[in-house]
C-alpha cells in the first residue's frame, strides 16, 4: 500500500457546491484513493453558497490568521474546515470576506464575470501554499483542478522551490472544459509575481484570458491531465515538449488504478 501525500486543490467539491464536473471528480477520487492507503488533504474556496451552518463549517484558529498579498494589498486569510458526510474525509475551506462572500461564484446575478476573478484565484492559490505550510504537512503530490488553481504549480516551482516542505512534491494540473471570454485588467502579471519570478516565466499569462491561465498551469506542472475531450484546448497541449507527461484518463473500472500509478510513478 502507498502512503503517498496528496493534496488535491479545486474551486468546488460535491456536497458542498457543484457548478461543474470538477466538483464530482474531487469528491470521488481522493476517497479512492484514501482507500488505497494514501494520505489525503483537501482545500477549496469557502464561496458564499455555500451554507456554513447546514455543512457545519467550523473555523480553525491555529490555521487562520495570516495576511495573503495580492498587488498592493494584504487581505486575511480565514481558514474552515468541515467533513464530508459518510467518508473520513475533512474540506479545508479558504476564506475571505471581500473575495467570497457574495452569493454567487465566478457570475454576478446578471451572469457579469467578476472583475477581480484573478485576485480571487491568486489570494486562493497563495492561500492554499500558506495553509499547507501552516499545518506543517508536505505533500508529495498537489492536484491542482482547472484554471482558478493553475498558479500552484508555479509558484511550487519558484518561491516555495526551497522550502523544505515542498522541495519534493511534484504538481499534476487537470484541465477542464470551463472556459470563460473574459479579459483581466493590465496588472495582472504584477499581482501575480511572487519572489523569484521573473517576468519571463509569465508569458503565458501576458493574454490575461482563460488560456493564459490554463497555458501557466501546463508549463510549471509535471503531469497533465485532460479530464475530457475539449477541442477548445488542442493546440495548447501540442506545444509542450515529449517528455511533458500529458494523459486522458477515461472514466472507466481502471479510473482510480490509472490514477493510483501516476501519483507512484512521478513521485518515483
Amino acid at each position: 500500500m502507498s502512503k503517498l501525500r496528496i493534496l488535491y486543490v479545486a474551486s468546488e467539491i460535491n456536497p458542498f457546491l457543484q457548478t461543474s464536473k470538477v466538483a464530482e471528480f474531487v469528491r470521488k477520487l481522493p476517497q479512492a484513493m484514501q482507500e488505497k492507503g494514501m494520505e489525503i488533504r483537501i482545500l477549496v474556496p469557502r464561496f458564499g453558497l455555500i451554507n456554513e451552518r447546514k455543512n457545519r463549517l467550523h473555523e480553525v484558529v491555529r490555521l487562520s490568521g495570516i495576511n495573503i498579498a495580492v498587488g498592493e494589498e494584504e487581505k486575511p486569510l480565514i481558514i474552515k474546515v468541515a467533513s464530508i458526510p459518510n467518508a473520513k474525509l475533512q474540506v479545508y475551506f479558504i476564506d475571505n470576506e471581500d473575495y467570497f462572500h457574495r452569493k454567487y461564484v465566478f457570475h454576478d446575478k446578471e451572469n457579469n464575470f467578476y472583475e477581480d476573478n484573478d485576485e480571487r484565484a491568486i489570494f486562493f492559490c497563495k492561500g492554499v501554499i500558506e495553509t499547507v505550510r501552516k499545518l506543517g504537512w508536505a505533500p508529495d503530490i498537489v492536484h491542482c483542478n482547472d484554471w482558478m488553481t493553475s498558479l500552484i504549480p508555479l509558484y511550487l516551482k519558484t518561491t516555495y522551490k526551497n522550502d523544505p516542505l515542498f522541495k519534493d512534491t511534484k504538481s499534476v494540473f487537470t484541465t477542464y472544459n470551463n472556459a470563460f471570454s473574459h479579459k483581466f485588467n493590465g496588472d495582472l502579471i504584477e499581482k501575480v509575481k511572487m519572489i523569484d519570478i521573473e517576468d519571463s516565466m509569465l508569458t503565458n499569462l501576458l493574454s490575461a484570458d482563460y488560456y493564459g491561465f490554463i497555458k501557466l498551469g501546463l508549463e510549471f506542472s509535471d503531469a497533465i491531465i485532460r479530464a475530457e475531450e475539449d477541442q477548445t484546448l488542442n493546440g495548447l497541449f501540442e506545444e509542450f515538449p515529449e517528455e511533458k507527461k500529458i494523459e486522458t484518463i477515461e472514466k472507466d473500472e481502471n479510473f482510480t488504478d490509472s490514477y493510483y500509478n501516476l501519483y507512484n510513478e512521478l513521485v518515483g
